[in-house]
C-alpha cells in the first residue's frame, strides 16, 4: 500500500496533533504529528467527485497511516468548500482559519520560525472575516494570531468571477476608475460585452470590489492586450512574467496611504504603453519596489524583520527573486516557499499551523 504522505515537514516545535483539511483550489491536508506536519498529495480543485473522493480517503489514510487522534480540525473560512462542510461534519472541535493567514502561517512553519512576521500574502482570492475579497494583503502574523495592516486597494470586478479568465474586464475597471469609461467600448470594441460594461461599472452592477494581486496583473495584462480572454486562469499573467526580462522601476507608479498600497499611477502609464515588453519590466519592477516600501514600513512600525512572501503570486519567479533582493536590502529577512508551494497546494501546512498552535493563544 502507497504512503498517503507527500511532505512532511519539521515543525518548530512539537504540537498538539491536528488535521487542517486545505483549501478549495489544488486542495492538500496537513496532519502533525509531534514537531512534524505531514502534506498529503494534492487532490486537485474540490468541484469535482474524483477530487472530493480522493480528499475524502486522503483523510482516512493519513490519519491511519500515522496513528493519531487529531484533537481539531482546521479549515477555511469560506462556508461553501466541501472541505469545509467536511470538518464541519467531524466530531472534532473546529477552527477556521482565514486564507492568507494560512499562507502567511505555512511559509513561517515550513522555515521553523515560531515567532511574528510580516506577511505578504498575494493571490487571485481568498474570503476575508467578513466575507470580503481579499488577495493583496500585509499582515502581521504570530502563530494563531493575525492582523491586517493594509491591502492593495480595491477593484471592480465586472462580471464577478468572470474577470479571473478575462483580463480585458480588469482592464476595463482601471480605465473607469480612471474616470475613462467610455474607453472601454472602442478600444475593446471586438468583444461584444464591452459595449455595455461601462453603464454595468457606473452602476455597480455585478461588480463586487476585490483586493486581490492576482486580478491586479490580470489589469495589467488587458491594458497590455495579453490574452484579453485567457483559456484558462493564470495564462495571461504567465505570459507577461514571460515577457519580463529586465524589470524597470516607475517612482511615481504608487501611492502608500493610511495602509493601502495603490498601483493605479502604474496602470494608467501602462494604459497607453504599446510595448507589451516594456509594460511587463514595468510592472514587475515598480510592484517590486512597492511592495518593498510597503512591507519596510509596517516591519519598521512592528519591530519585525521577516517577511513571508505567500500565495499564488510567488509563483511567478520574476516577481519572488526581485523581491527576495530588495528585501534583503533593505534590511529585512524574507522567506519563501521551498518544500511546499507558495501557492493553495501549501495552505493546509499553515492551517495546521495554526490549529496547533491555538492553545498558546
Amino acid at each position: 500500500m502507497s504512503s498517503a504522505i507527500a511532505i512532511m515537514v519539521p515543525l518548530p516545535r512539537a504540537v498538539p496533533s491536528v488535521l487542517a483539511v486545505g483549501p478549495f483550489l489544488k486542495n492538500t491536508i496537513c496532519v502533525t504529528r509531534g514537531a512534524e506536519a505531514f502534506v498529503s498529495a494534492v487532490h486537485g480543485d474540490l468541484g469535482t467527485p474524483d477530487a472530493i473522493t480522493a480528499f475524502e480517503a486522503s483523510v482516512e489514510a493519513l490519519v491511519a497511516e500515522l496513528g493519531v487522534r487529531p484533537v481539531r480540525v482546521a479549515h477555511d473560512l469560506h462556508p461553501d468548500f466541501h472541505s469545509t462542510r467536511f470538518a464541519q461534519s467531524l466530531d472534532l472541535p473546529q477552527v477556521p482559519v482565514q486564507h492568507h493567514h494560512a499562507h502567511a502561517a505555512a511559509i513561517a512553519a515550513e522555515h521553523g520560525h515560531d515567532g511574528p512576521v510580516i506577511a505578504l500574502s498575494l493571490d487571485g482570492y481568498g474570503l476575508g472575516p467578513a466575507s470580503q475579497s481579499w488577495g493583496g494583503e500585509l499582515l502581521l502574523a504570530d502563530g494563531p494570531r493575525y492582523e491586517r495592516l493594509g491591502h492593495l486597494a480595491v477593484l471592480a470586478q465586472p462580471g464577478g468571477d468572470m474577470a479571473a479568465r478575462e483580463p480585458w474586464r480588469m482592464a476595463a475597471s482601471v480605465l473607469h476608475r480612471l474616470g475613462r469609461g467610455d474607453e472601454i467600448a472602442t478600444r475593446f470594441c471586438d468583444i461584444p460585452a464591452a459595449a455595455r460594461l461601462g453603464q454595468v461599472l457606473d452602476k455597480g452592477l455585478n461588480s463586487p470590489v476585490t483586493s486581490s494581486a492576482g486580478r491586479l496583473f490580470d489589469a495589467a495584462c488587458g491594458l497590455l492586450g495579453l490574452h484579453p480572454v485567457s483559456a484558462f486562469e493564470g495564462q495571461a499573467p504567465m505570459a507577461l512574467e514571460a515577457l519580463a526580462d529586465r524589470p524597470e522601476v516607475d517612482p511615481a507608479g504608487w501611492t502608500i496611504g493610511d495602509g493601502v498600497l495603490d498601483l493605479l499611477p502604474l496602470l494608467a502609464r501602462l494604459s497607453s504603453c504599446a510595448d507589451a515588453v516594456k509594460g511587463a519590466n514595468l510592472f514587475h519592477g515598480t510592484l517590486i519596489e512597492a511592495l518593498t516600501q510597503w512591507a519596510a514600513q509596517a516591519a519598521e512600525t512592528a519591530g519585525v524583520k521577516t517577511v513571508t512572501l505567500g500565495g499564488g503570486c510567488f509563483l511567478n519567479r520574476v516577481l519572488t527573486a526581485g523581491l527576495v533582493k530588495r528585501l534583503q536590502e533593505a534590511g529585512l529577512h524574507p522567506l519563501t516557499a521551498a518544500k511546499v508551494s507558495p501557492g493553495d497546494a501549501g495552505l493546509s501546512l499553515g492551517q495546521a499551523w495554526i490549529a496547533a498552535t491555538l492553545e498558546d493563544n
